[in-house]
């Protein structure tokens, strides 16, 4: 009857080495899952920081283009003529800026865009809401920007190039800042639609390629600031009316960044700033769709 009692140490010693191995591995798995969480959190703070500082560099740049607005430029000083000929923006009685013509321009372009924004706007509400939603609705946001920034490159300005007298370069490099701005909003737009294109159909999958639609919307929202009508009739209007939308677009900007790379942020934090972008969007398109001169 001896050989029991060995037989039952030998496989109690067994399963405690087994035990034991599962534990080392346990243990093991366990330290490589904290070393995944410790680089992942790093990431997403370096990211913060980079976001918070190219945030302070486009602040800085439109601190400086605000002192450049100061100075009069071309778009706003052109002198009026009365006796037929036309001014700088084609008019052929007077300024093109705050005649009729100009302002059913002007208004059916805001209105346009305002209504495009709208649009994508709620499909990106309705996927931060977690709504079930068409998967072709992720594309709302890439095709939508995409026909916005055609239309800007296009149609912005009624004497801009294309359409209009002024040849290319005096469109993209002359003395008529709002044309350039005009025109920089739509590269803008294309810029973002392309890059959430390749984003959303899986084409790239870097966290990175997140940034240009969170950079790109701050730029373009803080440029509402000094983009001006100084020789509108209604100019002062205007100008607050572009105040509120950039204020509504950095907000949307910020809240898009803090959703994808806030750290240690819990899902149900990050929907709330996700429903913050979509709502946002929805919010500045609304206020397009208002615009009145």
């Amino acid at each position: 009857m001896a050989p029991a009692p060995v037989a039952f140490s030998r496989s109690a010693s067994a399963a405690f080495g087994i035990a034991g191995k599962k534990d080392v591995c346990y243990g093991a798995l366990d330290q490589r899952a904290d070393a995944s969480r410790w680089s992942s959190s790093l990431s997403m703070i370096r990211c913060s920081y980079l976001l918070s500082g190219l945030l302070i560099c486009i602040v800085s740049c439109t601190s400086m283009s605000v002192a450049q607005a100061q100075a009069p430029s071309d778009h706003q000083d052109v002198p009026t003529q009365t006796d037929g000929t036309t001014d700088h923006h084609g008019h052929a009685s007077g300024r093109w800026e705050g005649s009729p013509e100009g302002i059913a321009y002007s208004e059916f372009s805001h209105h346009f865009t305002g209504l495009c924004d709208m649009l994508f706007g709620f499909a990106e509400l309705g996927h931060a809401l977690q709504y079930p939603l068409p998967l072709w609705t992720r594309l709302a946001l890439p095709t939508i920007l995409g026909v916005v920034g055609i239309y800007n490159m296009i149609w912005s300005d009624h004497d801009a190039w294309p359409i209009g007298s002024l040849s290319f370069a005096d469109t993209f490099f002359g003395q008529d800042r709002e044309i350039i701005e005009h025109k920089f909003c739509g590269v803008l737009a294309m810029a973002i639609a392309l890059c959430e294109a390749l984003r959303r159909t899986g084409r790239v999958r870097h966290p990175a390629w997140a940034a240009p639609l969170v950079f790109l919307t701050l730029a373009g929202s803080l440029l509402l600031f000094v983009h001006s009508h100084a020789n509108h009739p209604g100019a002062a209007r205007i100008d607050l009316h572009h105040a509120v939308l950039g204020t509504v677009g950095v907000i949307a900007g910020l809240s898009k960044g803090l959703a994808s790379w806030l750290p240690g942020a819990s899902p149900q934090v990050r929907k709330r700033f996700e429903v913050g972008w979509g709502g946002g969007v929805v919010l500045f398109g609304l206020l397009l769709v208002l615009y009145s001169e």
